[in-house]
């Protein structure tokens, strides 16, 4: 348990008796955190985490930290043995801020009396739904699972946080005085009607008992758990909604929150009507697995309700259901997580040789679960989610002693003034982002990794070919997990002219920074130097402040510092290079548009590129990899888009980055084969458009190309904005806007009716231009591809 792990070196011979003859008349202040760098609290006596975290510190009451661990990172409080009920403390009250939609676990550390000091209990619950502010607490001290004894009360401890490497706080941590009252809960259990997550008919038996049964599967012929979800992705569960399957799984919009981290989705039910769905197809399990099973969180008195579904026929209108509720499945929670699991055989007259799905309704708190899996045979056992392969990077990761430069130094922003930089230029960042002005510092913080921060060298073309010996130094605190781009400007130094900017190179922070200074040598930043625009910071992907006081050029860096290699990161690119081509690329939709589309580029005898996600990919009811089989076979370029369409950046760490590129790789071989050009596809467009450098790194590494391209925009038709508006016509505003300012490569979907049936209005505007269409590796000049088509009329080559 976590008390014996933490307390027996942290709180050794703090079991003192503290005895308090009169009822409490006031709060207890446990902590305040005044006393935090003495490493006591209020009562002074013992707090702290014992090293499992990546930082700690303590501001404005609160203690700041980032657990490093989602399951060993702690923060624990000890005091004098409280005799709280016997003394009239009714509850415990304390202040949290936490990622939205987050949890943690909250331990009580009990002992049999206030005269024993061995045999320390642990009792839990659970804190969820965190709105990613700070909140107060205030909870029951009856909350707690079991039956501690709250006359024996020694300490407490945070653990089990939801989400790792993001910082969570705590303060002001109060025994209350008086009684605290339970808020209410609506409870419902009982038989559930499915809102029919498919278009199947589905009908549902009753129940009073739960049935037990000694049938046996009749076949043990598994070597292992079959996944039914390892919650692996985000954006695979809720945007693109699939299992690890490839089957349907989703709430329909019912839940508050679905949060996916480390293995493991959070359910945060909006009300007793929200509900959760995977399927499973028509799978016969009836001869290899007995049951299924999972691990479990949730707190103390949750309840909610287990549905499995089945086929009276496979490929049939009708899903036969059968309920049962977690107390009649014999299930209770208390804050921890443990393994629970069922046998098909409990659900009446279950035909196991055809299941559809399993689905959870009427719960009455949040829950979380991990990986789900069909067990072999009778003994439940769980899937453990095997170690990711890591991809090698193709480049050393050796340092070298940084050079000195004989170019000038000069400041580029020290933040005197909000309108613009010590050049006199302009510096801001992108709506959305929040950017803080403070004592010639500013305070960069945002959730979006999409969202940037500019400062520039020049109104038009700076040339910085004489520094490319010198660095870019960024004085900072906070956090580094972001990249630096260094932009460079269009031929014509025109910010009227697309694209603008012209293309840049990102550089990972973390690479290059220590706990106070960033540097990065230019000459890293692979630019046409002639034409820089500025700096940008971009591609944050975690929500801890970044505190930046100063951004310069120097000609030297401290004395024993060592730079890192530079990583390959690609070439951006936003417009096509061909003289006097144009390119449609062409992002995944809906598959019922796919033909509509494909209608289209034939009438207009173009070639075009094609963007596709991994998953959908392989989906054999989304018919896509016919689809684009043909597309390939009729000499249009099929790319890749990512596995489940996130925002790459943007993915916590570096293994869920190289996840997405492997199982999309694989899935483009897969459909293609190995063998072919398509299979070897290296030309890339990242969803959103989200860039930066841990994901051009992480892709070169798993291409094994130090070039692959990473494919932008300069034409945006912006169907995500007008496509369903009452406005649809403002796309061909778009497309011209765009066009008129020079723009050659194009970025749509075939997700709208709308948008595919002004794709011939598009192309017929881009001939027009008597520019040649053609695919992105072609207007790119690759020597890869295919030669061009003989120029037709209104066309050139």
């Amino acid at each position: 348990m976590l008390l014996d792990r933490r307390l027996v070196t942290g709180l050794a011979g703090l079991l003192a008796v503290a005895k308090v003859s009169a009822v409490c008349t006031s709060d207890l202040m446990i902590d305040n955190f005044v006393k935090w760098t003495s490493g006591t609290n209020n009562l002074d006596w013992q707090n702290g985490d014992d090293g499992s975290m990546t930082a700690i510190a303590a501001s404005n009451g609160q203690v700041v930290f980032i657990p490093s661990n989602t399951n060993q990172s702690y923060f624990y409080e000890s005091f004098p043995c409280q005799q709280a009920k016997s003394n009239g403390y009714g509850g415990l009250r304390f202040t949290i801020q936490g990622p939205a939609g987050g949890s943690t676990g909250l331990e009580l550390q009990t002992t049999a009396n206030c005269n024993i000091t061995s045999g320390r209990n642990s009792s839990y619950t659970i804190i969820s739904g965190l709105t990613g502010q700070l909140q107060t607490i205030t909870l029951p001290l009856l909350g707690f699972d079991g039956t501690p004894n709250y006359d024996s009360i020694i300490g407490l401890a945070w653990s089990e946080f939801s989400v790792s490497d993001t910082q969570w706080s705590i303060g002001n941590i109060t025994l209350v005085c008086g009684d605290v009252s339970v808020p209410p809960v609506s409870v419902t259990t009982g038989v559930t009607t499915l809102p029919t997550p498919t278009t199947t008919k589905t009908t549902s038996t009753r129940l009073t008992t739960i049935v037990t049964s000694t049938a046996k599967p009749t076949s043990t012929a598994c070597s292992s758990n079959l996944l039914i979800d390892d919650w692996e992705s985000q954006s695979r569960l809720t945007f693109l909604g699939y299992n690890a399957m490839n089957q349907a799984s989703s709430d329909d919009g019912t839940m508050a929150s679905i949060v996916v981290s480390s293995h493991r989705v959070m359910l945060t039910p909006a009300n007793t009507e929200s509900y959760f769905y995977s399927q499973f197809g028509c799978l016969d399990a009836k001869t290899k697995y007995g049951g299924i099973s999972f691990r479990i969180r949730a707190a103390r008195g949750t309840t909610f309700a287990v549905t499995m579904g089945w086929y009276e026929t496979c490929g049939s209108a009708t899903t036969k259901t059968f309920t049962l509720t977690n107390a009649q499945l014999k299930w209770t929670f208390d804050g921890t997580e443990r393994l629970y699991w069922f046998p098909f055989s409990v659900f009446t007259g279950i035909d196991a040789s055809k299941l559809n799905l399993i689905y959870f309704s009427n719960f009455n708190a949040a829950v979380i679960l991990g990986p789900m899996s069909f067990y072999c045979g009778t003994t439940a056992t769980e899937y453990v989610v095997p170690a990711a392969p890591a991809i090698s990077a193709n480049v050393p990761r050796s340092t070298s002693p940084a050079p000195v430069s004989n170019a000038k130094s000069f400041v580029i922003d020290n933040f005197a003034s909000q309108e613009t930089n010590a050049l006199g230029q302009w510096h801001g960042g992108d709506d959305g982002m929040t950017v803080t002005f403070g004592n010639n510092m500013i305070t960069v913080s945002t959730n979006d990794s999409d969202l940037s921060w500019n400062t520039q060298l020049a109104p038009g073309c700076a040339d910085m070919r004489n520094y490319t010996r010198a660095y870019l130094h960024i004085a900072y605190s906070g956090s580094n997990k972001f990249s630096v781009a260094m932009q460079q400007h269009n031929a014509q130094c025109d910010e009227n002219i697309k694209p603008y900017p012209e293309t840049w190179d990102s550089l990972e922070v973390a690479r290059y920074a220590s706990a106070t200074d960033i540097y990065m040598p230019i000459s890293h930043f692979h630019i046409n130097l002639t034409r820089a625009i500025g700096f940008n910071l971009r591609g944050f992907y975690s929500t801890n402040p970044t505190y930046i006081s100063k951004i310069e050029v120097v000609d030297s860096v401290p004395a024993g510092w060592t730079m890192p290699s530079k990583l390959p990161s690609g070439n951006l690119i936003f417009s096509c290079t061909r003289p006097n081509s144009f390119a449609f690329a062409i992002d995944d939709g809906d598959p019922k548009l796919a033909q509509r589309v494909m209608q289209i580029v034939k009438e207009a005898n173009i070639p075009v590129t094609f963007f596709t996600v991994g998953l959908p990919l392989l989906d054999a009811s989304t018919n896509l990899s016919k689809i684009y089989k043909d597309m390939a076979a009729q000499g249009h370029q099929i790319a890749l888009h990512s596995y489940t369409h996130p925002k790459m950046e943007g993915l916590p760490d570096t293994q869920s980055i190289d996840w997405e590129y492997t199982n999309d790789i694989g899935a483009v071989r897969q459909v293609f084969g190995a063998g072919s050009a398509t299979g070897h596809t290296n030309y890339f467009r990242p969803p959103f458009g989200t860039e930066g450098a841990r994901m051009r790194q992480r892709l070169a590494a798993a291409l094994r190309d130090d070039n692959p391209y990473i494919v932008g925009w300069s034409v945006d038709v912006e169907d995500w904005i007008w496509a369903e508006s009452s406005t649809p016509e403002k796309q061909l505003d778009a497309f011209k806007r765009d066009l008129a300012m020079g723009g050659n490569l194009v970025v749509m979907h075939y997700l709208y009716n709308t948008t595919v049936e002004y794709l011939p209005q598009f192309i017929k505007l881009a001939k027009a231009t008597g520019k040649q269409l053609m695919r992105v590796d072609q207007c790119m000049q690759d020597p890869k591809a295919p030669p061009l088509p003989k120029a037709g009329k209104g066309e050139t080559e």
